[in-house]
């Protein structure tokens, strides 16, 4: 290929981040990573500033292993309506209004817990938010992926892209406004000044839920006459046609047909090999980056240089290296990109290391954090292209909350030992890292084993 051929086809796969409907999909983003901010960084550093010891911190994760079960509802939220609001502002947007509305209120709740007195009721609040943002993700996906038509395999990669920068963008400028918040609170002298900054969070929130109504969704769909026709096909396999075999086939056809549908496309052997390398993609990420703050915490770092080296300079990092995942997926595939990814998420992972080894050092941090998000970005635009192209329409949220959920069971559940791992090796931190270097390799073997197997939906 000539040199002003290969520049064609930049501009070209560039032209595509045009499209208003990658707009959509950033607020679409935004809405799902903001959540984090509640439950990951401010809840970890919440705790920590109370003096609460790197275990209970780390079990305290274990309210993210709600994202890896959602799937378990995700039939619900691609059949039942909200009263009102399905038939004001559709359905997939009325189901996440409603999410938003019980994330807000727990915030509320929040402002008022004194954390070492009640603990327990902190996690709750905590809990109840991770469900509603896991559930919020259900329809945020469904939503963002019928954006793109099926036949659009170019756009679905620079949708999941800018789905990508959107979700870091809600997490990472979420998170300055949260630390620097806190710290203005505290500067201020305010003893609940975590508690204060909940409050201002919250008005993200509502704004947040103002941006949702400029995303187009269709208020009639083919979806649900697929869906009754599957099952229609059901009840003829039972053979009559009655109260009890009409909820049989509804609840069959609800929760059976994605199921069903995914292993009939793939076929089992590949289907389980996908399910296996979704699990495994991002563990060593994940145990690294739920213990991340309080390591910077430790070795010295203020909230404020958290702040900006963590989130500010990593949010521009994120997008700039997203977009360019995004063009990578679009040319070399999804496939060679997690492949490209998964190198570079096992290098990363021990800078952090040599960080730890050495001590506090500002350039080194910024370096470290730079690395991390430039993985972060083709990793996760990679794999959320990857499982896009997967589902099938007729069950949108339902499949990819099921590859979604599969894929945080792995980084949730798992990772949550990740703070009692850290006081097995005694605050060895720099071990720590090392390990979270091997944990890469499992799911980079499997994904070799079926490369030349996985059949996508659009090209």
């Amino acid at each position: 290929m000539s040199e002003i051929n290969k520049q064609q086809s930049w501009l070209g796969s560039l032209i595509i981040y045009k499209d208003i409907r990658m707009i959509r999909i950033l607020l679409l983003g935004a809405i799902s990573g903001f959540p984090w901010v509640l439950i990951a960084s401010s809840l970890s550093l919440w705790l920590k500033e109370e003096g609460l010891s790197r275990s209970t911190i780390g079990w305290a994760g274990l309210i993210f292993g709600v994202y890896a079960l959602n799937y378990l509802w995700a039939p619900i939220i691609d059949r039942i309506q909200i009263p009102f609001l399905t038939k004001k502002i559709g359905h997939r947007r009325g189901w996440i209004v409603l999410m938003q509305v019980i994330i807000l209120l727990s915030l509320i709740i929040w402002s008022l817990i004194n954390p070492t007195e009640n603990l327990a009721l902190l996690i709750s609040v905590g809990l109840i938010i991770a469900i509603a943002s896991a559930t919020q993700d259900i329809t945020v996906d469904a939503l963002r992926i019928e954006q793109i038509n099926e036949n659009e395999g170019k756009s679905m990669a620079a949708g999941a892209a800018m789905a990508v920068v959107g979700w870091w963008t809600g997490y990472k400028l979420g998170g300055v406004v949260a630390l620097f918040t806190a710290e203005f609170f505290e500067n201020l002298g305010i003893s609940d000044y975590w508690q204060a900054t909940f409050l201002v969070l919250g008005g993200l929130v509502v704004l947040m839920n103002i941006g949702l109504m400029f995303v187009h969704e269709p208020l009639e769909t083919d979806r649900q006459i697929k869906q009754i026709e599957t099952d229609k096909l059901i009840k003829a396999k039972l053979g009559s046609n009655n109260f009890i075999t009409n909820f049989i086939a509804y609840i069959s056809g609800t929760i059976g047909g994605p199921i069903m549908s995914f292993f009939k496309k793939n076929g089992f052997a590949i289907a389980v090999g996908i399910l296996g390398f979704v699990f495994l993609f991002k563990i060593g990420e994940a145990f690294m980056g739920r213990m991340s703050i309080v390591f910077y915490k430790e070795v010295g770092f203020s909230k404020g240089q958290i702040a900006i080296y963590s989130k500010g300079l990593g949010w521009i990092t994120t997008v700039i290296f997203t977009l360019l995942g995004g063009i990578m997926a679009m040319r070399a595939g999804t496939i060679k990109t997690m492949f490209f990814a998964g190198g570079l998420m096992a290098v990363t992972n021990l800078l952090f290391a040599i960080l730890a080894w050495t001590g506090k050092s500002e350039v080194l941090f910024a370096i470290a954090v730079i690395a991390d998000d430039i993985t972060a970005a083709f990793a996760t635009v990679a794999f959320v292209a990857f499982i896009s192209l997967l589902v099938d329409r007729t069950y949108t949220a339902t499949q990819y909350a099921l590859l979604a959920s599969i894929g945080t069971a792995g980084r949730t559940t798992l990772a949550s030992s990740s703070g009692a791992l850290v006081d097995w090796l005694n605050g060895d931190w720099g071990t720590f890292f090392v390990l979270t270097t091997i944990m890469v390799i499992p799911s980079l073997v499997c994904l070799w084993l079926i490369k030349n197997k996985i059949k996508f939906g659009a090209k």
